[in-house]
Order: structure tokens, then C-alpha cells, then sequence
């Protein structure tokens, strides 16, 4: 006779949900979000359906949208006109740039939105590299000046928190120091710890244009700064070193093919984890489902829903306004 049965706890979805161990919400996400110049302008992203480049007026609604849904952080991305690219990357901490503007405006208008603009040279630079070039190299500690300035101008615009995503040794102390020194004591800083030089970041390049040049003098990837995926020691050394610099946030990227790392890392550390849950990742579910191979709800609550079970504390997502949708039903 069998004394012990598991299924006594599975019988129907009340006693199931009553033993639930972890469960998501709203409050889970963070939507990633790509601007572009102009007014009323919103450009489709094919690799990636339902996600759109859109002009910061579209990206103000889009906002006030995804906070009466419950989604009350995003993270921002630009998508730079090529005469404002250069080797320095000094457009990016421009008072009056298309980052700045969009901090403003979104704060103007939702008070209540926590903005968290993606801090890294990419998008910005002639090379589609994170950090300033020298001689063919990626130079850290310049890169990390250059970093520090742009966080700061983030902050004078107003964002919540700074997300520095290069994977530069040594930007979070470098950041927070500049911070500290200019009165941003309350601003906080979310680092790409363990951030992997990953083949699922391709939809997201081509959405902002900021995928390496095809140039033989430089780098043809990000290989040399971000993590080789065969690695998981390596994030843990990553992870303790961002916290020993005062990152407040700790970011494991990308998501889903790397849940024994989220889980590592949250047995290692008491701070708040995110993970991201990056294009490629969306764009292979919306494939599937478009196709009938998958359920699309369902798959996006499951795939979501993993992330906190491995550890994560918030998901960046461009599930986000999606999933809010399904939740609230």
C-alpha cells in the first residue's frame, strides 16, 4: 500500500496553486524599449514582431500604457542616426541627446516609471564596439570614462537606475564613484555581471544597428569583453567583483539557455538578481507560435515563470506588456 502520493497535492487547480512555489506578477518586469528620432514615428522590427522602434512622443504612450498594465520599469535603448557615431562615443552623455530627452519625457509623464537607460558605447560608436578602439584593441579604462560621464548624464535626466551592459573591468567602481561625486547618491546601478557573448543577441543588433563592423583592423566580436559561454565559474568571479564596486543590482544575460547560472548566482548572493530575457529568445517562441508549433500565452507565462523559479527577482523582457495582458485576464 502506498502511504505517500504526491498527486494528493496535484488533484485540482485550487490545491495546486495553494502549494505554489513561486508565482509571477506584474511587478516582475521590465520592459526593454528601442527609440528613434523624428515625431510619430514607429518602425516594426521584423525579427522580432510586435516590438517597434518608436519616435519619443509614441514612446511616452507606449509607456503611460505599460504602467496602467502594471509594468512599472523599462530599459532603454537608441537607436543612433550615423553622423552623431564616432570613436569616443560622446554623443552618449549629450545634455540634449535622444537618451536624455527620453529619460525626460518619460519621467514628465509617468512620475511612477522606474527608467533604467542602457549605459555602453555600441550604439554610438563607428564600430558597433562597446568600448572606444585604439590600435585595433578595445581600450577598458577609457571606455570606463567615457561610461561614467554617460551615466551621470543619465542621471542628471533623471533615471531611477543606470544599466552599464559593456562588460568593461572595472566601469561599476568607475560609475559609481562619478556618481557619488556628482550627487547622484540615490541613483542606483543594475550591472551586466555575467553578461555571455551570446548568438541569441541577433535580433536586437539589427534593431539598433550595433552589431561589430565588418572591419578587418578591429575586433570582429565581442569576445574579448563579454563572457565565453562555456564558462560558469567565471560569473560567479564576475558577480563578486561588481558587488565589492557597489553595483546594486546584479544582471545574468541572456536568459533561458542560462538558468544554471541565474541559479548558481542566487545561492552565492543576498543581492536582487535580473535576467534578461533577450531577443533571440523571443523571436524563436513568436516563430513557433506563429506557425502553430507552440502555444503562445502559455509558452510566455511557462518561459517567464522559469526565470523566478531559477532565482530571479525581475526579468527584462519583451514579453512584458504581452505577458501583462495575459496575467491580468
Amino acid at each position: 500500500m502506498i502511504h505517500s502520493r504526491n498527486r494528493r497535492l496535484r488533484v485540482n487547480e485550487s490545491i495546486r496553486s495553494l502549494v505554489r512555489e513561486n508565482i509571477l506578477t506584474t511587478d516582475d518586469f521590465v520592459m526593454p524599449i528601442f527609440v528613434m528620432e523624428g515625431e510619430n514615428q514607429q518602425e516594426a522590427i521584423p525579427s522580432m514582431p510586435g516590438i517597434f522602434r518608436r519616435s519619443v512622443d509614441l514612446t511616452v504612450k507606449e509607456c503611460k500604457e505599460l504602467f496602467s498594465l502594471g509594468v512599472k520599469s523599462v530599459n532603454l535603448y537608441m537607436k543612433v542616426s550615423e553622423h552623431l557615431k564616432d570613436n569616443t562615443g560622446k554623443e552618449a552623455w549629450n545634455r540634449d541627446g535622444l537618451m536624455q530627452q527620453t529619460i525626460k519625457a518619460i519621467k514628465d509623464a509617468v512620475p511612477g516609471m522606474i527608467v533604467m537607460p542602457d549605459v555602453a558605447l555600441d550604439p554610438y560608436s563607428i564600430y558597433g564596439h562597446d568600448g572606444i578602439i585604439e590600435n585595433g584593441k578595445i581600450m577598458n579604462d577609457a571606455t570606463n570614462d567615457a561610461l561614467a560621464r554617460m551615466s551621470v548624464s543619465h542621471a542628471e535626466a533623471g533615471a531611477d537606475i543606470v544599466a552599464p551592459s559593456d562588460m568593461m573591468d572595472g566601469r561599476v567602481l568607475a560609475i559609481r564613484e562619478a556618481l557619488e561625486e556628482s550627487g547622484f547618491t540615490d541613483v542606483g546601478i543594475l550591472s551586466y555581471s555575467a553578461k555571455y557573448a551570446s548568438s541569441f543577441y541577433g535580433p536586437f543588433r539589427s534593431a539598433l544597428d550595433s552589431a561589430p563592423k565588418d572591419n578587418l583592423e578591429i575586433p570582429k566580436d565581442k569576445k574579448t569583453y563579454q563572457m565565453d559561454f562555456h564558462n560558469s565559474r567565471e560569473a560567479l568571479n564576475e558577480v563578486f567583483k561588481d558587488i565589492d564596486e557597489g553595483a546594486d543590482i546584479i544582471m545574468i544575460k541572456p536568459g533561458l539557455p542560462y538558468l544554471d547560472i541565474v541559479s548558481k548566482v542566487r545561492e552565492a548572493i543576498d543581492l536582487p538578481i535580473a535576467v534578461y530575457n533577450v531577443s533571440g529568445e523571443y523571436a524563436m517562441v513568436k516563430a513557433a507560435a506563429q506557425n502553430g508549433w507552440l502555444d503562445n500565452d502559455k509558452t510566455i507565462i511557462e518561459s517567464l515563470t522559469c526565470f523566478k523559479r531559477a532565482g530571479a527577482d525581475m526579468i527584462f523582457t519583451y514579453f512584458a506588456k504581452e505577458a501583462a495582458i495575459i496575467l491580468n485576464k
